[in-house]
């Protein structure tokens, strides 16, 4: 069993920043890849961001890149979200999951799901 917790949502304007954490207990964080969704109001879930085991291979929806960056502090079994740049389009829960399967952007690789934090970027 894995615990996950998100924090650091909130409301902002277009243009400004959030960062996001995602910390976890229960397994050995450092041993998976991590990965960060959202889910907009009325849509399905959208992968965001992933980030390797390692923290040394990330990946981007086209959407966030450029404007996201994907961190993460295995010592304190901690995963961040830094989010630039942000535009009312980014408004969604977001939510950190770990992955058990091949495929960084799949949903269904992924099997622990914190309860998500909700970001409103207002216009």
């Amino acid at each position: 069993q894995v615990q996950l917790v998100e924090s650091g949502g909130g409301l902002v304007q277009a243009g400004g920043s959030l960062r996001l954490s995602c910390t976890a207990s229960g397994r050995t964080f450092s041993s998976y890849t991590m990965g960060w969704f959202r889910q907009p109001p009325g849509k399905e879930r959208q992968f965001v961001s992933a980030i390797s085991w390692s923290g040394g291979t990330t990946y981007y929806a086209n959407s966030v890149k450029g404007r996201f960056t994907i961190s993460r502090d295995n010592a304190k079994s901690t995963m961040y979200l830094q989010m630039n740049s942000l535009k009312p389009e980014d408004t969604a829960v977001y939510y950190c999951a770990t992955r058990s399967r091949t495929g960084y952007s799949d949903y269904r690789a992924y099997d622990y799901w914190g309860q998500g934090t909700q970001v409103t970027v207002s216009s």
